[in-house]
């Protein structure tokens, strides 16, 4: 069963040769140089799946390649983790490469976590730092979207829970980046491949149910090409057609949305057309509309009206042969290429002349550049710029009419002050109504798609401090807060200096020692402020947290406090091991840490004469990080470091004592039980398959069962023995690799 396609890794010479297909010797040799550059600075590192870290940054120059981007973007597809994992620095890139190589792997270097409180709000400024620098260059976010698809194409080399994160951040982040740049082929793939691992049963089910009956749709579009086919030969025009296949998580989206089961999907079956020119599209779909009957309120005209990231293309849903929907797309060369690559099908070249593009074929700015500037000016605080972009650009839309004919597009479910402060903030201020489709309505009312929309205003009116609960767009929040922030502004300078002193009392400091002119100058400069009443002042306002700002004041005390407490934890256990002297005679290792041997292979940390227990909650097993939980009259028990029964508050009862196993490989005689859960899809035979796996890789199971869940998706659990994690992995592994199985964890139980 085929659940995703199999992603093929491209070889650096295969990147050279796709290079040369539309580059001339001169640039040809600089992406070379760049790849021999990244292969030396990455020399000896290797990867999470094991493989020479150089195989990475190589696939992400051979997509960037494949999408016919400039000499520059693809020579930073291979530079672009030099800096961040190696001792290269921007400087010597910009020396090497120049300025723009420079700044698009500037653009995709993560910051430096130590300046940050919190892993979100070190998310949040790393996200927020690429789009200003993608607003600035576009080029930055396609490096980006290449080095996530292939980290998502190897996302099975990570522990669950990272692939679930960095499968939640993907969906949040760059398939919505991807879709808003019209890069309908890495935009597919990231939205499946997130898909599989944040709900694989969900993913499973609907992989089950299009295989159910994948011959016989097969049978049906090929019946429908060749009636088509005949139609279109009549017209004598030249076209291409073929069944286009549909991918996993928008039938997902659709049964979820729409409350539709999975035979009421009408686009599940589509045939494509392609032609040469925008005619022949409507002589298409009048070909199509004379053989079948459209289905009412099925057809969608992308090329009279497209779509904000350039896609264009007819759609209409037809009763075809026996009475079947079938969807019928309809679109041009120019039109299919601009729908696959998006931005990257407007990259101009000539000659071996390229010139990055930030605008449309039609020389607009794309409105997504421009909505990410307006809210970098608009808000300083990155999670709240964060917030906006998802809000504002990452959101389905909605597209409605000026009276004139003028297209607008605003995040779903905006109202009509949100559209009177997209055509301008004089507008918004001064809005007293708005007529929809020649019918008043007020200043709330709900946008649907195709509304024509006219504002009414007056010379002395002014916005109202509800209206910023009633906008949906930051954009208009943003400009609303604004209008307030200059009428109350003495009052939001005290009230915000006044918030910042209390969160630093808070956390027992002292605000004059932290708020003088030497700190404030700093924070003017990060957040991009010019003065101290404007920072204060956005913090009054809301516009800017406390807590970022305290953050920020504070990040030279934390490192501080960090080297002391690693100071502190190495001398504790130096002095635990030194007054340990009724043990037998201690050992000391490199890093001058006494340890004490002890059965069962576990080291104590200056503890001697306890009975050791390993816990049967998680199963700790040789090669694990472990912690020792101290129990009265019942000795030492030892816990897997991430148990969920290790808890704050028994860390608070100095209750835990630091444990680490004794040379992993040695106890390789002794065997510890390890429980493992296998997830897949029910078939015949699966659960020997299992068996017979476990069989070639341990010689003990001790316990096996499962069940089957309505969605026929099979959950097995099983009890191994094992030497160390080093073979639990290695299993876990190996049971992945069996047909329809598409999860093995470890598990608590």
């Amino acid at each position: 069963m085929t659940i995703m396609s199999k992603y093929v890794e491209m070889t650096h010479d295969q990147v050279i040769d796709a290079c040369k297909k539309y580059m001339n010797d001169k640039q040809v040799a600089f992406v070379e140089k760049a790849y021999e550059f990244a292969n030396k600075a990455h020399a000896g590192q290797k990867r999470a799946s094991g493989q020479p870290y150089i195989i990475h940054p190589t696939q992400v120059a051979g997509t960037l390649a494949t999408l016919g981007l400039d000499p520059d973007t693809v020579a930073a597809g291979f530079l672009h983790d030099t800096v961040e994992d190696t001792p290269v620095t921007n400087d010597e890139l910009k020396e090497k490469f120049g300025e723009d190589v420079a700044f698009i792997v500037d653009g995709v270097t993560k910051l430096n976590k130590y300046e940050y409180k919190s892993h979100q709000e070190f998310l949040a400024e790393n996200h927020r730092k690429m789009l200003i620098a993608m607003a600035k260059d576009l080029r930055v976010i396609m490096v980006k979207l290449a080095d996530r698809l292939h980290n998502m194409h190897t996302l099975q080399h990570l522990r669950p829970d990272k692939q679930r994160r960095i499968a939640s951040e993907t969906m949040d982040i760059y398939a919505p980046l991807a879709d808003r740049l019209g890069i309908g082929t890495i935009k597919w793939e990231l939205e499946d491949m997130s898909f599989h691992y944040l709900n694989p049963e969900a993913y499973y089910r609907i992989v089950n149910l299009m295989d159910v009956k994948r011959s016989q749709r097969e049978k049906y579009i090929a019946d429908t090409i060749k009636t088509l086919k005949k139609t279109l030969d009549e017209l004598g025009i030249k076209y291409e057609i073929y069944g286009r296949p549909k991918h996993i998580y928008s039938i997902y989206k659709k049964m979820v949305n729409k409350h539709k089961d999975f035979d009421e999907i009408y686009d599940l079956l589509a045939v494509r057309v392609i032609v040469k020119n925008v005619r022949d599209c409507y002589a298409v779909l009048g070909a199509v509309h004379t053989e079948w009957k459209p289905m009412p309120g099925r057809f969608k005209d992308y090329i009279a009206m497209p779509k904000v990231n350039g896609y264009q293309s007819l759609h209409t849903t037809i009763i075809g042969p026996g009475g079947r929907p079938l969807e019928i797309q309809i679109r041009t060369e120019a039109m299919h290429q601009v729908a696959e690559y998006g931005v990257a099908a407007h990259w101009a070249y000539k000659r071996g002349n390229f010139t990055g593009v930030q605008e449309t074929t039609s020389g607009e700015k794309l409105d997504m550049v421009r909505e990410i500037l307006e809210l970098k000016d608009e808000t300083k605080d990155a999670g709240e710029f964060m917030k906006s972009v998802k809000s504002d650009i990452f959101s389905d839309r909605v597209y409605v009419f000026t009276p004139k004919g003028e297209v607008y597009e605003l995040p779903k479910g905006s109202v009509t002050l949100d559209f009177a402060y997209a055509i301008h903030t004089q507008v918004g201020s001064h809005a007293v109504g708005a007529k929809v489709n020649n019918k008043l309505v007020p200043l709330d009312y709900k946008l649907r798609n195709g509304d024509v929309i006219e504002i009414m205003t007056q010379t002395n009116a002014a916005p109202s401090r509800d209206w910023v609960d009633i906008v949906k767009t930051s954009r208009a929040r943003n400009k609303i807060r604004r209008y307030f922030r200059g009428q109350d502004r003495e009052d939001s300078i005290e009230h915000g200096q006044q918030m910042v002193a209390d969160m630093l009392r808070e956390e027992g400091l002292a605000p004059k020692e932290f708020m003088d002119k030497e700190h404030i100058e700093k924070l003017l400069d990060h957040f991009n402020y010019h003065t101290e009443d404007e920072l204060y002042a956005a913090v009054g306002f809301g516009d800017l947290s406390a807590q970022a700002v305290v953050n920020r004041l504070t990040v030279d005390l934390r490192r501080e406090d960090e080297k002391q407490k690693q100071k502190e934890r190495e001398e504790k256990i130096l002095n635990s091991g030194q007054q340990s002297i009724h043990e037998e005679q201690p050992k000391k290792n490199s890093n001058s840490t006494m340890k004490v041997k002890h059965k069962n292979g576990v080291m104590i940390q200056g503890v001697s004469d306890l009975m050791l227990h390993l816990a049967k909650c998680c199963n700790p097993v040789p090669g694990d990080k472990i912690i020792g939980y101290v129990t009265k009259g019942r000795g030492v028990t030892i816990h897997r470091a991430d148990c969920r029964n290790i808890t704050k508050e028994a860390e608070e009862q100095g209750r835990l004592i630091d444990v680490e196993w004794e040379n992993v490989e040695e106890n390789s005689v002794q065997s510890f039980n390890a429980n493992i859960e296998v997830f897949g899809y029910n078939r015949s035979n699966l659960l020997s398959d299992v068996i017979n796996k476990l069989n070639s890789l341990t010689k003990n199971i001790n316990n096996i069962s499962g069940k089957v869940n309505e969605d026929n998706i099979a959950h097995i659990y099983v009890t191994v023995a094992v030497s160390n994690s080093s073979q639990l992995d290695e299993i876990l592994s190996k049971l992945c690799d069996i047909p329809d199985v598409y999860e093995t964890k470890r598990s608590d139980n």
